[in-house]
């Protein structure tokens, strides 16, 4: 059976999007064009690939197996043909990109501006978000998280020096209320929490202690996915809050914001981009690395308190 590139293209496309008229829209060829490519393939094939009603389309366990097996292989290809075209000339395109909230350094204007200044036909697309989710499905080029929540099948490369999170508070609600000398104590505390998303349970702050790691489910009074709502209301005197050392650090160093419970705060490994495991990296994104790679050997020691 000769091999139908253009109709498993199709195919593929039409699995990521959903539906006949995305994938029309996204490949800039009409709806029945779409229809007659995945109709021939399936007749090649001899097998039904999707299942259509007037609302929606699913694969069929067929279908699944193919767009399992295939679908890496297309990003291969494709960033194989992206790169022997950007060999003539600077790297260019544009790099889509899922940043945490908290990576708070590579969200910095100095870093970005740089890479932008150095590489002047690639554009970016930043999606802040700390929602979990398939970078490749959505598709990303690559991602920014800490490095434990990121799937053992990317690659890994470190932006930051390692990371450590802390409870704060702000002198005037400490003066009315008092310090916590241990995090048990955090219950009897007015509590400012955060959340990626209204579909997931609040974060369960993390500690230390002889060795041993544990976390406490504060009963927070506000919760939030807004970094900066938990600092305004954490420096307003609303109660304690829990984040990166290096989100506090501009606060803590003009006493808005006091450290609490350090003893029980460890250090550990910091964010990383990720992205694929593919043969052939897009030149766009491998000159973000590199550029990521020389800041990082720049940056002086971290400083813990």
């Amino acid at each position: 059976m000769n091999l139908d590139l253009a109709g498993i293209t199709v195919f593929v496309t039409v699995a990521d999007a959903g539906s006949f008229r995305a994938a029309s829209e996204r490949l800039g060829v009409t709806r029945s064009a779409v229809s007659q490519s995945i109709r021939r393939l399936e007749e090649r094939m001899g097998v039904a690939l999707l299942q259509r009603t007037t609302r929606s389309v699913h694969l069929t366990e067929a279908g699944d197996r193919l767009y399992q097996a295939v679908r890496p292989a297309l990003d291969d290809l494709g960033a194989a043909v992206e790169a022997v075209g950007e060999t003539r000339d600077r790297p260019r395109g544009t790099l889509r990109i899922t940043v945490s909230s908290i990576a708070e350094r590579f969200l910095s204007g100095s870093l970005l501006a740089g890479f932008l200044a150095a590489y002047q036909e690639i554009r970016l697309d930043i999606t802040v978000s700390d929602e979990e989710f398939d970078i490749v499905a959505e598709g990303f080029d690559a991602g920014v998280r800490l490095g434990e929540v990121i799937e053992q099948d990317m690659v890994a490369v470190p932006v930051s020096d390692e990371q450590r999170q802390l409870v704060v508070g702000s002198p005037a609600y400490l003066a009315r209320h008092g310090r916590p000398e241990h995090p048990r104590e955090l219950s009897e505390h007015q509590c400012i929490g955060w959340r990626p998303s209204p579909r997931v349970a609040p974060y369960r702050w993390e500690f230390g202690e002889d060795g041993r790691d544990f976390d406490v489910a504060v009963n927070a009074r506000v919760n939030t996915n807004d970094m900066r709502v938990m600092i305004r209301l954490a420096c307003a005197g609303a109660g304690l809050t829990f984040g990166m050392e290096e989100t506090f650090r501009p606060y803590l160093a003009r006493g808005e914001l006091i450290p609490l419970l350090q003893d029980f705060c460890p250090p550990f490994p910091g964010f990383y981009l990720y992205y694929p495991s593919r043969r052939n990296v897009p030149p766009k994104l491998r000159v973000l690395i590199d550029h990521l790679r020389r800041n990082r050997r720049r940056d002086p020691p971290a400083v813990r308190s």
